[in-house]
């Protein structure tokens, strides 16, 4: 959409700033002859630098596919996948892995390891950043914990905490990675109102100062208000959805 704009703490965001993501014509689909089922039908989407984009759909629609092959964890079948410029279709196995060092990735699992300490475990996240000595990398995931609210539970393994904190815990360590696309999925939906909402404020604020683009899959209606752009998913295939009756600027499909 020509001359649009979206905005990030009121600032405006042209649709001249550089686009992190770039999805064109994309095809996934799982099985082969009379048991293949498509997943993902001609799905196109741009995400530019520093927007915060929600995605929305009912269950089971390409959600979680789409994250997956746009977070460079599975091969792309056909279509366009170009991450921070370059095409993810046919990427060596070693060019998938270097792209994923700048990605952040939050999903519901929470794939925490189980004998390291919260601490430890967003520690991992900070381990990605070249040239950070280990006191650096360690104050960098206290700093994050205390950011989730988990300031005082450094020290606690994954089984002394709740499913709320695994997320937290989760959360920080993608930031501490401090990454140039952060794929979330429903990341909120462990959480109590209260910190689901200082989570996604955090995120926001990310995506502001540190130029980082956002792409969240979510069902929490309480979130909508953070987003440059809402699009919806259904029957693989993506559509501009607007929030609170006005329609968000952008590119889908």
């Amino acid at each position: 959409m020509a001359g649009a704009t979206s905005s990030i703490e009121g600032l405006p965001l042209p649709d001249t700033a550089p686009a992190s993501l770039v999805v064109r014509d994309l095809q996934h689909w799982f099985g082969s002859g009379a048991n293949r089922r498509q997943v993902l039908d001609g799905v196109g989407l741009t995400i530019r630098t520093g927007e915060v984009v929600l995605l929305t759909g009912p269950s089971g629609c390409g959600k979680t596919t789409l994250l997956t092959l746009v977070g460079a964890l599975r091969q792309v079948m056909a279509g366009s996948v170009q991450l921070f410029g370059q095409e993810l279709h046919g990427a060596a196995r070693r060019e998938r892995q270097l792209l994923r060092r700048q990605i952040g990735m939050i999903f519901q699992g929470h794939n925490l390891l189980r004998c390291l300490s919260a601490e430890q475990n967003v520690q991992m996240g900070a381990d990605l950043l070249p040239g950070l000595g280990y006191r650096a990398r360690r104050d960098l995931s206290r700093q994050w914990l205390r950011a989730v609210g988990l300031g005082d539970h450094l020290a606690k393994l994954p089984h002394d905490l709740s499913g709320g904190q695994k997320q937290r815990v989760a959360i920080a360590r993608a930031l501490a990675a401090q990454p140039r696309l952060l794929l979330a999925d429903e990341p909120t939906a462990a959480l109590d109102s209260r910190t689901g909402r200082e989570v996604v404020e955090l995120l926001r604020r990310l995506a502001r100062d540190q130029g980082c683009s956002v792409l969240m899959v979510t069902h929490d209606p309480r979130i909508l208000d953070v987003a440059d752009r809402l699009v919806e998913m259904e029957d693989g295939r993506l559509s501009e959805a607007s929030i609170s009756g006005r329609a968000l600027s952008g590119s889908v499909g």
